[in-house]
């Protein structure tokens, strides 16, 4: 069965077939071929995959974006971010990577995060002599950061596939997330000074108060959102109909942006992005489970540990080939299918499974920013109207500096931990038993 599985998954994607299509389909085919009786399976493990309660969350945290991104609240954190930073040599683009930062601290999600953000700085970063190509790559990979800071989607869904705290994969999340954005606003920043661009950033930029009064509402935001998670007030999936109600009474009442007319437009976004992610999960479930149940997973970690005799091999083995999946699979499907995998593989080898998650999360999110699959690359191409050849070029150095964060988040364990064992560490000490943190020495 296993080899049909993966020759009928395969057999789709030649054909671009859609990913969820391509794993369900390969599930049920294997399923039909070799026990039609089991075909009661199906239905069942579709709905496990999708009935749990932390997934509530992923439609909710979509709409909060959607909402945002109608209500005036985007822009205000972008005129926000340009009053702090815009002033310098290359302060539009850094711009941009603060704003998505900021963003992200409440979106969860890098496709709206690109759209919202994008739409604002995409067309600014172009008036102000920024190529166009140079400003679509630099929105879509300043997007990724939507995954990485809490509250994150892929996060959640690790949480739940490989049965770990959300609340500490969230709090883990700030030290990467910070990591990235920094690296990028210096590399923008260089690039800037060593190509002469940026010099008139600082044009049109609003006051620091008086910027900071506008978007006061737009930065309680992320205040009452992850204080409330942790401050116990409610929990990360009840965080995200709070960010809903938040940014629904913000667009209507204070801003006066939002339109109830436009409420309609916005549900159905919100819904069809939402009904996609929920599907792709679906499928994964059945997916997983069947390769679960092969044995698949017993025997991947069996050859791991024969062939990386180390933590750090394994690190380096796995971030390889998560880079190469995450170019053709959609983060959130393979995170469902390879979380259950490689997570108990991860433990064996003494790391720590939250400091593990950070790393599939932030690697596997570099997909979205490269082809063939992309999903940033496109929504950013779809708000510059360009070409995707026209993105390609200027990713590269991109991507070259994500990985370079990438290699210091998964051999400095203490980017993720520190803050999570400092909030955590009351827990911790209730839970000897808890799996020793990989450290290269």
């Amino acid at each position: 069965m296993s080899l049909t599985l993966l020759v009928t998954m395969l057999v789709c994607f030649a054909f671009s077939i859609s990913i969820a299509v391509a794993i369900g389909g390969s599930a049920v085919l294997g399923i039909a071929l070799f026990d039609s009786r089991q075909m009661i399976l199906v239905p069942k493990e579709i709905f496990t995959a999708i009935d749990k309660f932390p997934l509530a969350a992923v439609p909710f945290f979509i709409l909060a974006g959607n909402l945002m991104e109608n209500g005036g609240i985007s822009r205000r954190l972008v005129n926000f971010a340009k009053s702090l930073i815009g002033g310098v040599q290359g302060g539009l683009p850094m711009t941009c990577v603060l704003t998505c930062m900021i963003f992200a601290a409440v979106s969860g999600s890098s496709v709206a995060t690109t759209f919202a953000i994008g739409a604002i700085l995409i067309p600014a970063l172009i008036r102000h002599g920024y190529p166009v190509g140079f400003s679509a790559a630099l929105q879509a990979t300043s997007a990724e950061l939507g995954v990485v800071i809490p509250p994150s989607i892929p996060l959640i869904l690790y949480g739940v596939s490989a049965e770990v705290s959300i609340g500490e994969l969230f709090i883990a999340g700030f030290g990467p997330g910070l990591l990235i954005g920094c690296a990028l606003m210096l590399f923008v920043h260089l690039w800037c000074r060593f190509k002469g661009l940026g010099k008139n950033d600082g044009d049109g930029r609003a006051p620091l108060l008086t910027a900071t009064r506008e978007a006061g509402w737009a930065l309680l935001m992320p205040v009452i959102i992850l204080g409330g998670i942790y401050g116990g007030v409610f929990t990360p999936t009840e965080a995200s109909v709070v960010a809903v109600f938040y940014a629904l009474i913000v667009g209507l009442g204070v801003h006066r942006e939002l339109k109830l007319a436009q409420l309609v437009a916005v549900f159905r976004k919100s819904v069809i992005s939402s009904a996609v992610i929920m599907f792709i999960i679906a499928n994964a479930g059945l997916f997983a489970f069947l390769i679960t149940r092969a044995g698949i997973p017993d025997a991947i970690g069996v050859w791991l540990a024969e062939v990386l005799q180390s933590p750090a091999w394994f690190l380096l083995g796995v971030n390889a080939a998560l880079f190469l999946i995450g170019m053709f699979i959609e983060t959130s499907a393979a995170i469902i299918v390879l979380a259950p995998i490689l997570v108990p593989v991860a433990i064996h080898f003494g790391v720590d499974p939250v400091h593990f998650g950070l790393i599939m999360v932030v690697n596997l999110a570099m997909g979205m920013i490269t082809p063939p699959f992309g999903v940033n690359l496109f929504a950013a191409c779809t708000v510059a109207r360009i070409s995707l050849d026209r993105i390609v070029g200027h990713l590269v150095p991109f991507v070259l500096v994500i990985t370079a964060c990438l290699m210091l988040i998964t051999y400095v364990p203490s980017i993720s931990l520190a803050l999570r064992d400092l909030v955590y560490a009351p827990a911790a000490t209730l839970a000897p038993s808890a799996p020793a943190t990989f450290s290269p020495q």
